[in-house]
């Protein structure tokens, strides 16, 4: 098959890791014979730098006559200043709607030689497999915002349409797994929670009979995410909880770097991005872990291109090359010797090979 996908670096170790993932995708469509095109454009603080815009118009030309956008990160702290007109942020948050990009997924997988590489005890670890679908484009995120001298808000407004729409992509997920969901909301004081959580009803009842279905608030779910993680199978939420549970998710597997993402919507171009942000602390200096990347490239091919035997063996040569005690730094043990970005991508590419 042939593809053109945009590739935007954007900031920090971003370019490091977009570089390991395009490199890897060249070397599965060399031995299976595909054709990818790249397009690389700018983002974030990189866009602002050079056109003054988070998200260039170039950009969005690029990404709407593409078949699949890979992104790096966004940000840094030579744009931090959060009362700034133009900030980094706002142009992934105009990539999205761009893409019409709605469901955020991060599957959560326990790698047995990086159970150490946690913080977590090894014991509460056995058996987590977990995928959380997160609400990518509605909720405070998206509100009205206001702010004067003495006062700020932020609307939060969820449709039933947009409710409706996240709860099938998730259940869809755990149709073919465990058949477990848990839809994750904050029902006892928030309005929006409670019709979420009513619509969740309405709807698993009317299409997905079969699917065992769990409620649980956002500040239990974060306590029983550390406490038994091996309990959930799918987990469902709006956009901040999301953001905010699948980041502590992520401390599960050891390091944020080895964990993928793919947004999706209605069609067949989606977002895929690692779930980690543009460490600036490290950017440059070839260290950072590319997995989740390179992960994040395997759930392209998968999601946008169908090519699913090509993405299971992205994913296994990163599970055998892990196996083989190739670690980066934030992944490596006391009596480890960490290898760099390039050496990374480059064993997972020789695996592939």
């Amino acid at each position: 098959m042939e593809a053109l996908i945009t590739v935007l670096p954007g900031d920090g170790i971003g370019p490091e890791v977009c570089k390991a993932g395009t490199d890897v995708l060249c070397a599965i469509a060399a031995k299976h014979g595909h054709r990818f095109e790249f397009s690389e454009q700018l983002i974030g603080g990189a866009g602002i730098d050079e056109a003054q815009d988070p998200f260039p118009a170039n950009t969005r030309s690029s990404c709407a006559e593409s078949d699949a956008v890979l992104l790096g990160a966004v940000g840094g702290p030579q744009w931090s200043d959060p009362n700034a007109p133009i900030r980094p942020e706002q142009g992934l948050l105009a990539l999205r709607a761009a893409l019409e990009v709605f469901a955020n997924i991060r599957p959560v997988q326990i790698l047995d030689e990086l159970a150490d590489a946690s913080p977590i005890k090894a014991d509460r670890l056995d058996g987590v497999d977990i995928i959380v679908v997160r609400e990518l484009t509605g909720g405070i995120y998206f509100g009205e915002k206001t702010r004067t001298e003495d006062s700020a808000s932020d609307l939060c407004v969820y449709h039933r349409h947009e409710v409706e729409r996240i709860l099938r992509v998730a259940a869809n997920l755990a149709n073919d797994r465990r058949g477990q969901l848990c839809s994750v909301d904050k029902a006892n004081v928030l309005e929006t929670s409670r019709f979420w959580r009513d619509v969740t009803v309405t709807t698993m009842a009317a299409e997905f009979p079969d699917i065992k279905l769990e409620h649980m608030l956002v500040d239990a779910a974060a306590m029983h995410l550390i406490n038994r993680p091996a309990h959930f199978d799918v987990i469902v939420t709006e956009n901040m909880f999301g953001d905010i549970l699948t980041d502590e998710a992520s401390m599960l597997a050891g390091s944020m770097g080895m964990l993928p993402s793919a947004s999706l919507g209605e069609s067949t171009c989606g977002l895929y991005e690692p779930i980690h942000g543009s460490a600036p602390d490290i950017a440059g200096k070839g260290i950072a872990n590319p997995c989740g990347m390179i992960g994040s490239a395997a759930l392209m091919l998968r999601h946008s291109f169908g090519l699913d035997v090509e993405a299971t063996e992205i994913e296994s040569a990163i599970r055998k090359v892990i196996s083989a005690g190739i670690r980066t730094a934030d992944i490596a043990g006391a009596d480890d010797s960490p290898v760099s970005t390039t050496e990374m991508a480059d064993a997972i590419i020789q695996q592939l090979r």
